[in-house]
């Protein structure tokens, strides 16, 4: 269950130039995903909201530190995850139907919903523990970031019957 925690934006619609620094954590059990085994340093938003001629935005980033695991190894990794926030706020009648803008609730901002909604669309599709991670055999299931099996390479099925030939000689 979510707890709205609403920022009061009154002041700083009303006053260019005007700014709030917010620091808020999120709770994770609403930010499952299927590679994050668990949280080590839970995701906390931190920045400021200001207002910048009539234009109301809140800038910072979110931080975490995840336990995860790999797509192509199954290896579990460490990794730390950064989302940098750029967000305009929904202020004017004109800003609330643009899906750029992040929507007020009367002069209240809902900040966790606005962090969640950074954090999980800049969420990465794919959690790899290197760039360059090698999988897993898919024969013998060696992970192959640790060393080569001693599987035979598949043949072309083509070149089955030279094979074949080969293999006769011998």
């Amino acid at each position: 269950m979510r707890c709205f925690v609403g920022i009061r934006l009154h002041d700083i619609i009303i006053t260019p130039g005007a700014s709030l620094s917010f620091r808020q954590e999120l709770a994770v059990d609403r930010l499952n995903f299927p590679a994050v085994v668990e949280y080590i340093q839970p995701p906390v938003g931190e920045g400021v909201i200001r207002n910048e001629a009539e234009a109301v935005t809140l800038y910072g980033e979110i931080r975490c530190r995840m336990r995860c695991v790999c797509d192509l190894c199954t290896a579990e990794f460490e990794c730390d995850k950064i989302v940098p926030l750029n967000v305009p706020i929904a202020v004017n009648e004109q800003d609330e139907d643009n899906p750029d803008y992040f929507p007020l609730e009367g002069e209240e901002l809902d900040i966790t919903e606005l962090l969640e909604t950074c954090f999980i669309l800049e969420m990465d599709s794919r959690f790899l523990c290197q760039e360059d991670c090698k999988g897993l055999c898919p024969r013998c299931g060696v992970n192959l970031n640790h060393g080569s099996c001693n599987c035979k390479p598949d043949t072309d099925p083509r070149l089955a019957v030279l094979e074949q030939l080969l293999d006769d000689k011998h």
